[in-house]
């Protein structure tokens, strides 16, 4: 099987993929969850970092990385507007995106 075969499966995939979340996403956009104290405060510290000076050429790698902490800052954003603190928990609705962003950073 030659490569542009497979790519081409591959893109009609991607069609798909992306048809099933158009119709997820009018059905779930928020998700409710717990996190415990210390790492609702790491989320937070990282919406409150600054990043000073240029990013310049990355590593896939390095794009990579700066991606996930993009992911963590927008978690610390929504605990630091509507999350409530429960004990020694955080409970916070996130946007399905960034739920899904930190289950994948776990694989």
């Amino acid at each position: 099987m030659n490569e542009q075969g497979q790519y081409g499966r591959y893109r009609e995939d991607s069609k798909v993929l992306a048809a099933i979340g158009a119709c997820v996403d009018t059905q779930v956009t928020r998700l409710t969850v717990r996190l415990p104290k210390a790492l609702a405060e790491a989320a937070v510290a990282a919406w409150d970092r600054d990043e000073l000076g240029d990013i310049g050429e990355e590593t896939h790698e390095q794009y990579a990385l700066r991606d996930r902490a993009g992911d963590l800052a927008l978690i610390g954003l929504a605990i630091s507007e509507r999350g409530r603190w429960e004990k020694d928990e955080a409970v916070v609705d996130l946007d399905v995106t960034c739920v899904g962003a930190a289950v994948r950073a776990s694989l």
